[in-house]
């Protein structure tokens, strides 16, 4: 089910209980053992991921790497995106990046939020901040719905 349109809507309660089997769903995916990292749907159409950078995450000249700003801007506008699908897994189909500022140790902080599109296709756009509150980088990304239903997945716990 997508929220909006001609189709069923989600109460509150069901969208809170939606909200927090995504969060599930993300802390239980073996990639994010290899990240300090946590997920919080924030509401309809918005996912916030507070990380942790260290060295480990570091490419040769001492900064992170471009693969942690992908993911947790792609992740961040992934779980905003799918907070609007109750029923399927989305699946990103592409996404693009623009650095802005290289970053060092500490917090950051990735918020997404959806942009259009409530049937098969839709679009959310992410933004990556620092601990000083500087956007270091931003992206856009769009994501199919999948076949993959939510409920098989393991770590999505709709309560």
């Amino acid at each position: 089910m997508v929220e909006g349109g001609n189709e069923k809507h989600a109460d509150a309660t069901g969208a809170e209980a939606h909200y927090r089997a995504l969060e599930s769903l993300y802390a239980k995916a073996p990639v994010n053992r290899y990240f300090e990292s946590h997920l919080s749907v924030t509401g309809k159409g918005k996912a916030e991921i507070r990380f942790l950078v260290n060295p480990e995450l570091f490419h040769a000249a001492g900064a992170a790497h471009g693969t942690l700003y992908f993911k947790m801007l792609d992740d961040a506008a992934f779980y905003a995106a799918n907070s609007l699908v109750t029923d399927h897994y989305l699946l990103t189909t592409a996404f693009n990046l623009h650095f802005t500022k290289p970053v060092k140790e500490g917090e950051l902080i990735a918020m997404g939020h959806w942009v259009s599109g409530k049937k098969r296709i839709l679009v959310a756009e992410s933004r990556l901040i620092d601990s000083e509150g500087d956007e270091i980088a931003r992206g856009t990304g769009t994501f199919m719905r999948s076949r993959i239903a939510l409920s098989g997945l393991p770590g999505y716990q709709n309560l």
